[in-house]
């Protein structure tokens, strides 16, 4: 005879709906079990690598979206703009393995709905959850003052920074390539793709009419930078 299950998991009028994009399966199950017993919020899809976003949207249709910073096969950054380009009622909260500030920044400016540490608890994913859904931005408080307190120094910095033509992003991307960093090396530390990479690359060397990289490096490092005091942002 079949074990009788347990008592039904309550049920609002209109549950919200969950989606999850992690590139590694442990996670996803323990997120999804979490999510499980939390009343009146569903799981509704999920997803391991960047090119399967767009699919699961359209299938699943979910209020919040559970994204990882670093994919597999891409950089959840550049997910979050898309998801903000084309599906903006979508809240997006980034999960991390740390708390990189500069990253939380970067995804916030570009539309995130929060930014939490992998592991957090059942009961603070479940208010992030919530907060998301409701319009709220969802950060610890210690990161949310180390973030704000990081916004105020990069306006105060680009207040009379150099290379004024130059968006922010490509500001501090050309400030690493002074540094000597190669695509790779700056598409790890940006959580960018490297593809991305290359073309702010690319518009760098256009706007600042040089020919090549060694050219930019020279530019850059007569104005002060490759000297690793610049931090990067988005843009």
């Amino acid at each position: 005879m079949t074990e009788p299950e347990g008592p039904p998991k309550p049920r609002g009028a209109a549950a919200l709906r969950v989606a999850i994009v992690d590139d590694h399966p442990m996670f996803r199950m323990g997120l999804a079990v979490a999510i499980a017993e939390m009343a009146d919020i569903d799981v509704v899809g999920e997803a391991q690598t960047a090119d399967e976003v767009a699919d699961l949207v359209s299938a699943a249709d979910p209020d919040v979206l559970l994204l990882d910073v670093r994919l597999g096969d891409s950089s959840g950054l550049e997910v979050n703009r898309w998801l903000a380009a084309q599906h903006p009622a979508i809240k997006v909260i980034m999960l991390t393995m740390s708390e990189d500030h500069d990253t939380a920044l970067t995804a916030l400016s570009d539309g995130a709905a929060g930014y939490l540490v992998k592991g957090t608890d059942p009961e603070r994913l479940e208010h992030a959850l919530r907060a998301a859904a409701a319009g709220d931005v969802v950060l610890d408080h210690d990161m949310a003052q180390a973030v704000t307190e990081l916004a105020m120094t990069r306006r105060r910095a680009a207040s009379n920074r150099p290379f004024a033509e130059l968006t922010e992003r490509e500001f501090h991307i050309l400030d690493l390539v002074a540094q000597g960093l190669d695509n790779q090396a700056i598409a790890r530390r940006l959580v960018l793709s490297p593809k991305t990479v290359r073309n702010h690359v690319s518009n760098v060397l256009t706007k600042l009419h040089v020919a090549d990289r060694s050219q930019a490096i020279v530019l850059g490092r007569e104005r002060g930078l490759g000297q690793g005091s610049t931090r990067p942002t988005a843009g």
